[in-house]
């Protein structure tokens, strides 16, 4: 997906890298996978608000995907390449012979008219879905499955992929986006290459606005609070935060501070964690 930076005519624009859209082929979604999405501006079912810095944004219908690829055996073809405002990854319109409709991840390299199939005898080539076990060492996925049956949890973001590294008995080990070594059951399935729209990395918004309009309300820093509200708060001018190290508003360690629960019980499947080497 290239980039166009915009002519400086505003200021606004004057930072703004921006996407082409190429890939997306139409702009009118298909209305019978949309549905409604109330706005929750970071708020749990009790209203207590458990994301901070989220509300408002532009209205969104949520676009139904098939994480599972439970269609096995029956080919389908790629009729659009469509935008999701809900994710940062393309997403494609799949029709199939029996007249079902169903939107997947767009993978890199998919355009329209190109044919897909999920099961263990599909081929190995981008937007096909197979089981762990039917996959070669050393091949890109996405959108793999924690738990059989359940669709894919892992690696859905825009540019991401994961390398299947070896298979021993149930289990294949996969290496994620983040370093994270993990084994995984050889039945669940994952789908072929890397998932579409790499370049979303490098897009600079160039005004505020538009991360408003994406539902990002402004986060302050805590250095310029009060001492009530943050623990970098008061002091004379700018002040240090006069602490050995970075803390949340909460009072938690920010750098550093290991969260995960010690004795949670899918520990025992990573092998090596996340940033270490």
């Amino acid at each position: 997906m290239p980039l166009k930076a915009l002519k400086p005519i505003t200021p606004g624009m004057r930072g703004a890298v921006l996407p082409t859209n190429e890939e997306i082929t139409t702009s009118q979604p298909k209305k019978s996978l949309l549905r409604p999405m109330k706005k929750q501006a970071g708020r749990n079912s009790r209203g207590k608000i458990t994301v901070r810095h989220r509300g408002g944004g532009h209205k969104r219908r949520y676009r139904v995907i098939d994480f599972k690829r439970d269609k096995i055996g029956v080919p389908g073809e790629i009729t659009t390449i469509e935008y999701d405002p809900n994710r940062s990854a393309r997403i494609a319109l799949i029709k199939y012979p029996d007249g079902d409709w169903r939107y997947i991840l767009a993978p890199d390299g998919l355009v329209v008219g190109d044919k897909i199939e999920a099961g263990e005898g599909a081929e190995l080539r981008p937007g096909n879905a197979l089981p762990l076990r039917a996959i070669r060492e050393g091949t890109q996925v996405h959108n793999i499955e924690m738990q059989v049956g359940r669709g894919g949890q892992l690696v859905r973001s825009a540019g991401a992929s994961a390398q299947l590294l070896a298979k021993d008995g149930r289990y294949a080990l996969i290496r994620l986006p983040s370093g994270e070594m993990r084994n995984i059951l050889a039945e669940c399935m994952a789908t072929i290459g890397q998932v579409s729209n790499l370049d979303h990395k490098n897009i600079k918004l160039g005004k505020a606005g538009r991360k408003r309009n994406m539902g990002w309300r402004p986060t302050v820093r805590g250095s310029v609070m009060s001492p009530r509200d943050h623990p970098h708060g008061g002091g004379e001018g700018k002040s240090p935060i006069g602490m050995p190290g970075p803390k949340t508003p909460w009072g938690k360690p920010a750098l550093g501070y290991r969260t995960r629960k010690k004795k949670k019980p899918s520990g025992k499947f990573i092998v090596r964690r996340r940033g270490r080497r």
